[in-house]
């Protein structure tokens, strides 16, 4: 068994004293993060530092809510996210699973988190070419009324009036946040006849998919309200993919979404 000496156990509080994470105490020590907790814990309760109990407050509910950071993160929900709450926790969690290739949209979903819940601590967690933007709260029932048992495209997804008022006012974080999650940036191609010569011709457009009839139709709604056109592309007899790609509204998408990175 290896045991931590007293040395070793100063060293850590200096460090988290200091204002460190005691996840970055633990992989610069080398000691298990649990047993940084403990010491941690006992060096407050020594001092006398331990909290009480912390009343939560509801972001919505009991705080002003930043409309314009939950529009993206109610996006990003309805796209790659997923709510649970199973016997062994106590809190409700929310992730949402970004893929390693675009740390910037990474850093975006963390610090959506962080706004709309400010009181929270929001960590990722790494997964098999992915990390899951993660974080605890007992107001997310509340925040996120589409939860449900099952998967998304298999029961109704409707927006609560509240939250449809928060997305008029912001619809282009809303679908940011949808083309962050489920659609792309990506080029197309096409042939055409030029002077009596089939020519190939390449052309940028912003293609979305998703499985559940609802969804979808909220983004197209959304991007009919921004003057936005868009077409329906089926595969295999099923209509999962939206295209956005005549050139005055790429240049819009372009102008408030942009690629992801």
């Amino acid at each position: 068994m290896n045991f931590h000496g007293t040395e070793m156990r100063q060293k850590a509080l200096t460090l988290l004293r200091g204002g460190a994470r005691n996840a970055d105490v633990a992989r610069k020590l080398n000691v298990p993060a649990g047993t940084i907790s403990y010491w941690k814990h006992m060096d407050r309760a020594k001092r006398g530092e331990c909290p009480g109990r912390h009343l939560s407050l509801c972001p919505r509910c009991d705080g002003e809510l930043d409309q314009a950071a939950y529009a993206y993160l109610l996006g990003l929900y309805l796209g790659d996210g997923h709510i649970i709450q199973n016997r062994a926790m106590k809190t409700p969690s929310l992730s949402v699973t970004c893929a390693d290739s675009w740390p910037g949209l990474m850093d975006q979903c963390e610090s959506a988190m962080r706004t709309v819940f400010p009181e929270n601590s929001v960590c990722r967690v790494r997964r098999k070419g992915c990390h899951e933007v993660k974080m605890y709260s007992k107001h997310l029932w509340c925040l996120f009324p589409q939860h449900g048992p099952g998967r998304k495209h298999e029961r109704r997804i409707a927006l609560a009036p509240w939250q449809q008022e928060i997305v008029d006012a912001h619809p282009w974080d809303f679908i940011r946040g949808l083309i962050h999650s489920d659609g792309c940036r990506n080029m197309n191609w096409t042939t055409r006849m030029v002077g009596g010569v089939r020519k190939r011709y390449e052309y940028p457009r912003y293609w979305f998919t998703n499985v559940s009839d609802d969804i979808r139709q909220l983004y197209t709604d959304t991007l009919d309200k921004l003057g936005i056109e868009w077409t329906h592309c089926t595969r295999a007899g099923k209509e999962y993919n939206i295209s956005v790609a005549r050139r005055a509204s790429v240049a819009l998408m372009d102008a408030h979404v942009g690629p992801k990175y």
